[in-house]
């Protein structure tokens, strides 16, 4: 199984070499793999945004620990999710589904209610959670993919959300900046390419029952 000697390759970079970029096509593969991810009731409720303009990488570095990563890497994803709780996404959500699929909307109907009902019932805090969860997820797939296609990349927490979120304007887009990932290729200067993978044991990670 190649997945698995190209997950064994993968590391969080934390160098990269500023020199070289993602072929275009590579770059669409890795989009289109975040679009296939996962999300609760298909709905992805978040944006995800490529960031390769250098000035707003340097504004965004300031805010990421003075970390790198953020302007040497060849392009830099941002996961947001919505912060606000419209129930119209769930409307074009049902609506897609409809064209896509070739259903009557009147058939979806009560699947977008039963959404609607379960989702008014979180609380704020409970809305935030989960919706940043959900990012995680596509974060998944994004690593996966680069790994496929030995493109590096380091997921990372270590920025500040807030600033994020004034320097790319998205507060007033409802959106919030959950967690950010540079991705391009490591520099031959990253010790921490040569470091053995530490895992638990699967003994230890799993049990049978």
């Amino acid at each position: 199984m190649r997945l698995l000697e190209n997950l064994k390759w993968r590391y969080a970079t934390k160098k990269f070499d500023p020199s070289k970029n993602i072929r275009d096509k590579d770059l669409e593969k890795l989009k289109e793999a975040i679009q296939l991810s996962v999300s609760s009731y298909g709905l992805q409720l978040y944006k995800v945004l490529v960031i390769e303009n250098q000035k707003l990488r340097t504004q965004l570095k300031k805010a990421s620990w003075d970390q790198s990563q953020i302007t040497d890497a060849s392009h830099l994803f941002v996961f947001c999710n919505y912060t606000d709780r419209s129930e119209k996404y769930i409307d074009d959500y049902i609506q897609a589904t409809a064209k896509i699929q070739g259903t009557s909307l009147d058939k979806l109907t009560v699947y977008g209610d039963f959404m609607k009902k379960s989702l008014s019932q979180k609380t704020d805090s409970e809305w935030i959670s989960w919706s940043e969860k959900q990012t995680y997820l596509a974060l998944s797939n994004l690593l996966t993919a680069c790994a496929e296609l030995k493109i590096d990349a380091c997921p990372m927490e270590g920025f500040e959300p807030d600033k994020y979120n004034d320097i790319l304007g998205l507060k007033e887009k409802g959106l919030n900046a959950a967690v950010i990932a540079p991705v391009g290729f490591r520099s031959e200067d990253d010790h921490t390419q040569f470091r053995k993978k530490v895992r638990k044991p699967k003994e230890l990670l799993f049990q049978s029952l």
